[in-house]
């Protein structure tokens, strides 16, 4: 049995970004995915906002132009212009920021297993090396690839596989509630004319409780419908979405369609409990998305540079109680507005209750409060408040 510092499940943005960092800080990481290819069946549209492009690195090539218009429609296709000073967003290239990610974490020693399915995992009693009268717990975690089973162990195992985490019921962890389903198409050969807008579009029968969309990195353009699982059929929903749209705010007229994408977003905010001893959360399995606009890429790179620090600290010093400074509660606190706007927008369940809506946002004040909403991102989610809570067991930041 392979031993290993950390094993993460799932080589998303999460788990990739998770792994690099660690195996820049020289831990002992095996990275495994049930995919054979990271830059098939992508899940996420890939629009990063300002503070996080601001703030991160990414590889050439990976962005595409920046965004500073959004337009908001109602159900009646009526538009409300919405305009930054600054470049608010740019839609990644998500296949070649993966396998850029992916190709750093593997120069750096990481262990990266594709095609390979996560079974289970046990928490088991181990004896420090440090000192043979102490006992902690490692796990065992059971994988499987081409078939047949495997198993590794590892001082702390990290859930990165997505809203409905299988690690976080093997660990005890919290798990997602509330979930809204997204799917989009994406397409070359569209006609672009000016620079880069995000469309959102607010429909109480194609996107009940959240938003449809139409926006471009500059070559390819994302055509998206999102809402509540139990209330639409997405598939059937972008269709319908494409024929009202269809010459009014783009041209599909010998466009190519490049690939689909979809899946479960959270929006219920971080998750209180997402780490124990023996492990944590990060990416959607911890909610780390934000609970209105369901943007989870920022929260996402943030939340997963905390956890790789927290577990270098807690590998250094050999102390698993380190990880539990890794807590949701931390941020809950950001998004409690957040949480109340999701929940009004979820109620907001009928087209002339949304018409009546978009007609009040249409005012000065109320203008200004729709661009904060889309551009007004920063203190969102925080990335200072660890080393505050690790002050409480005199860990010092390295």
């Amino acid at each position: 049995m392979k031993d290993y510092d950390v094993v993460i499940i799932g080589a998303g943005l999460a788990g990739l970004e998770c792994a690099r960092l660690l195996s820049r800080g020289g831990a002992k990481v095996l990275l495994a995915d049930r995919k054979s290819d990271l830059t098939k069946g992508i899940h996420t549209t890939g629009i990063f906002v300002r503070k996080t492009f601001e703030d991160f690195d990414f590889p050439a090539g990976t962005l595409g132009k920046p965004v500073r218009d959004v337009t908001l429609y109602s159900p009646n296709l009526r538009p409300l212009p919405l305009k930054s000073k600054y470049d608010e967003f740019r839609v990644g290239k998500m296949g070649a920021l993966y396998e850029a990610y992916l190709r750093e974490a593997i120069d750096n020693g990481v262990e990266f297993s594709n095609s390979t399915r996560y079974i289970s995992s046990v928490r088991v009693r181990a004896v420090s090396e440090s000192d043979q009268t102490r006992q902690q717990t490692e796990n065992i975690v059971t994988l499987a690839r081409e078939g047949e089973s495997f198993f590794v162990r590892a001082k702390v195992l990290v859930g990165a596989d997505g809203v409905s985490s299988r690690v976080a019921k093997d660990l005890g962890l919290d798990e997602n509630k509330e979930v809204i389903v997204g799917y989009e198409e994406v397409y070359r050969g569209v006609p672009l004319a000016g620079e880069p807008r995000l469309h959102c579009f607010l429909d109480a029968k194609l996107a009940p409780g959240y938003l449809a969309w139409v926006t471009n990195d500059g070559e390819e353009v994302h055509i998206g419908v999102g809402g509540y699982a139990e209330k639409f059929d997405p598939r059937a929903a972008l269709k319908e979405f494409k024929q009202k749209i269809e010459g009014k705010v783009i041209d599909l007229t010998g466009a190519e369609l490049a690939e689909t994408r979809g899946g479960k977003i959270p929006v219920g905010g971080v998750l209180r409990n997402i780490a124990n001893e023996n492990g944590l959360l990060i990416g959607d399995a911890s909610g780390a998305v934000s609970p209105l606009t369901a943007g989870g890429l920022d929260p996402c790179l943030r939340l997963s540079r905390i956890a790789a620090e927290v577990i270098i600290e807690r590998l250094r010093m050999g102390e698993p109680e380190i990880l539990g400074t890794y807590s949701g509660d931390l941020f809950r606190t950001r998004f409690v507005s957040r949480i109340w706007m999701r929940r009004m927008l979820a109620a907001l369940n009928s087209q002339l209750l949304l018409e009546t809506g978009c007609a009040f946002l249409r005012l000065p004040m109320l203008s200004k409060f729709a661009a904060h909403v889309f551009f007004g991102r920063g203190g969102s989610f925080p990335d200072d408040v660890i080393p505050v809570s690790a002050a409480k067991l005199k860990i010092s930041r390295t």
